[in-house]
């Protein structure tokens, strides 16, 4: 049972959040941020229903998240000019300035986790990872495809 697809990628998956918050910490930002920062790294602004669809995760969960991060001086909101019920979320000046040390150090985590990995065996773990969300996803009748992070 501890050899199964779905235990060791459970204890990879922990393993890159464990190291990925380590990394991030000291930068202002979390794990939980991803997506958000993904999102609105090209300096768009997008609403809370946007952000939580493409993180996928409930609306309330992203409304938490982005309380904290507005608390943490990470995004910022201005009213939808469109829809007065509800603001536009982009990252502040001093988010967009950590976050490439941030993706740096992201980046320096996948490299040290394929240490003594060959180039070739990397980019097949991809291809056989990016095979196996896309079968989850159908199995549970997810409509979005993921996302990169």
């Amino acid at each position: 049972m501890l050899s199964t697809p779905g235990h060791l990628i459970s204890l990879a998956a922990r393993g890159f959040a464990r190291l990925s918050e380590a990394r991030l910490k000291p930068l202002g930002f979390g794990v939980g941020h991803l997506p958000v920062l993904v999102a609105l790294q090209d300096g768009q602004a997008g609403s809370q229903r946007d952000l939580a669809r493409f993180a996928r995760i409930e609306q309330p969960s992203m409304a938490q998240m982005l309380a904290r991060m507005e608390r943490d001086g990470l995004i910022c909101r201005t009213p939808d000019p469109t829809d007065g019920r509800s603001s536009q979320i982009s990252l502040t000046e001093a988010a967009r300035t950590r976050l490439p040390d941030a993706c740096a150090a992201l980046f320096q985590g996948n490299r040290d986790a394929l240490d003594g990995f060959t180039e070739r065996e990397a980019t097949q773990l991809v291809a056989l990872l990016t095979r196996l969300i896309a079968n989850l996803d159908r199995a549970a009748g997810a409509a979005e495809p993921p996302h990169d992070f």
